[in-house]
């Protein structure tokens, strides 16, 4: 392919992946809360205490916190600002994935990995839900390249530079999320080093002037927030590496099997190429016993040990959430494109041929997703969800069922077998922003835009806004400002502990406090306006829906 034609596809892309970001409403828990602490941040001028509602909040570092509220400063805060940073980290890691693929293993299997890299489901679901893990998925990518590229080179100064780059990129990834942005690379490093018999790779990471590079990122940050936080040092390096990791705490537990089908669907439409590269990858990048003095890595090794290892430790893990295998995909991308170059077409189409019949499921199953629907209100919204659905696995089957075709034509060659996958990427990335775009059909059950859209004549500036035995994620932002809450603490346990006056503990302290306002606003489960009501609280309900009431001090 021609460079202008590489050109125009990445504009096509950038254009796809780009599209929605605005579109869809944020959905709860994770898009409300990663989008009000920046809004939070803005609005108090404080960048390095980070807060959630007011209260101090240290589960994760910042990074991904100021490059939001630098978008909504720059910007303005709305919903494609707030999911802006997730966007670009997860766009920049495809072009990273080309780029390391173009030096590790040519040109041909770099344009691939790309490409299949941005067509992956999970992937691209992920690259647009204001979430964490793409961010630091990105930085961790970035770091392993400047390692592999590094060690492979013969040249001394060369290879500094990558590995500082790459130690400045693991810095970046630990104020992503913590410290698994150097341990868990540190461990692959060990462990490949243990598999290839080869610990070589350790005397040339240039260790002083790279962990100055390293705590030159970092430690700026743990500095100030310890120095304006004491508390900060056990809640976040004991509490939320040790404990979160170790127990079930969180509510996350999941059995040993829970990623099995994660993996399987998030790896789609390459399910099978992943399988097959796995395998090969084994079998044919093992080093002779006498080569076990090599002065460069193998890098199709490393990426293989690399993505076996973040499975298993998450696996092994008591905290388990979907997301948390995105550090693997970049890796196996790139796996996968060199595998690609080297496969013919025959044996790629019967790779992707048991696909189709699961893309023509998903059709014949989505225009009765409205079954999968408990309450009225999901009634409503998946009955309009199934349309989005259909459309998506639509464009997936035609996808694949075109990458057949031109894998099955008779004169099949290197351009056929680009154009295929090329067709299959696009089409798969097409079903995922379709299904991602459509979720905003049942945004009335998982987003409080449209709470927020009605009370909005009522909400003051100056009158207090209490939160009743909840915390809407999402309605915060849409409303910008922040609630005391009452009777609820969860992730904001911590918080209050520490400032225990911006708290309600229960009904009998509300009372008192709500009749001596002379107006103020409460959000509250539809059961709790029961009860409350059964207490004698004085209330006028201003607005109401299947899960929430919103009422006004009378």
């Amino acid at each position: 392919m021609s460079n202008k034609r590489i050109w125009w596809l990445v504009i096509a892309v950038a254009l796809i992946w780009f599209a929605n970001l605005e579109y869809r409403k944020l959905i709860k828990p994770d898009e409300g809360r990663y989008a009000e602490i920046p809004r939070e941040m803005v609005v108090s001028g404080d960048w390095t205490t980070p807060r959630l509602n007011g209260l101090k909040y240290f589960e994760k570092p910042p990074l991904q916190y100021w490059a939001t509220a630098t978008a909504y400063e720059v910007f303005g805060e709305h919903q494609w600002t707030s999911r802006l940073w997730t966007g670009l980290t997860g766009f920049a890691g495809i072009l990273l994935v080309w780029f390391a693929g173009l030096r590790l293993f040519g040109r041909e299997a770099a344009g691939y990995a790309a490409i299949l890299l941005g067509s992956s489901m999970l992937y691209a679901l992920m690259g647009h839900i204001n979430t964490l893990d793409m961010g630091v998925t990105f930085f961790i990518t970035l770091g392993i390249a400047g390692l592999l590229l590094g060690q492979s080179e013969t040249d001394r100064k060369k290879r500094r530079n990558w590995m500082l780059l790459a130690w400045a990129a693991l810095g970046l990834a630990v104020l992503s999320k913590g410290l698994m942005g150097l341990v868990l690379p540190g461990a692959a490093l060990f462990l490949y080093a243990v598999v290839q018999r080869d610990f070589s790779v350790f005397k040339r990471m240039h260790w002083l002037a790279g962990l100055t590079v390293f705590l030159l990122v970092t430690a700026p940050w743990f500095y100030l927030v310890m120095k304006a936080n004491p508390e900060f040092f056990q809640k976040f390096f004991i509490y939320e590496h040790y404990t979160r990791f170790t127990t079930k705490q969180l509510g996350r537990y999941q059995p040993w099997y829970y990623f099995v089908p994660i993996l399987l669907l998030g790896m789609l439409p390459w399910t099978l190429l992943m399988f097959d590269t796995l395998f090969r990858t084994w079998r044919g990048s093992k080093l002779p016993r006498n080569d076990s003095k090599a002065k460069t890595i193998n890098a199709a090794r490393f990426l293989l040990v690399w993505a076996v290892f973040i499975y298993l430790f998450f696996t092994v893990s008591d905290s388990k959430l979907p997301s948390y295998l995105l550090p693997m995909f970049p890796a196996l991308a790139l796996l996968m494109g060199k595998q690609l170059a080297e496969m013919n077409a025959r044996r790629l189409f019967w790779l992707i041929a048991p696909i189709l019949p699961l893309t023509l499921l998903g059709l014949g199953f989505a225009p009765f997703t409205v079954r999968l629907a408990d309450t009225p209100l999901q009634v409503q919204g998946y009955s309009a969800y199934a349309g989005w659905l259909v459309a998506a696995a639509l464009v997936w089957s035609l996808g694949v069922i075109a990458a057949l075709v031109l894998l099955r034509r008779p004169q099949a060659v290197k351009d056929s077998k680009f154009a295929a996958v090329l067709v299959l990427a696009l089409s798969s990335l097409l079903a995922a922003q379709l299904g991602t775009s459509g979720y905003n059909t049942i945004a009335k059950e998982r987003s409080a835009y449209y709470i927020a859209e009605a009370i909005r004549p009522y909400v003051k500036a100056d009158e207090p806004f209490y939160s009743v035995d909840t915390y809407e994620q999402t309605l915060p932002f849409y409303l910008k400002r922040t609630f005391t809450l009452v009777q609820y603490q969860d992730e904001m346990a911590f918080g209050i502990m520490r400032e225990p006056q911006r708290y309600i503990p229960d009904y009998a302290s509300f009372a008192k406090v709500w009749q001596a306002q002379p107006a103020a606003l409460a959000i509250m489960p539809v059961d709790t306006y029961t009860r409350l009501k059964q207490m004698d609280f004085a209330m006028k309900i201003i607005y109401e829906d299947p899960q929430y009431i919103v009422v006004s001090r009378p």
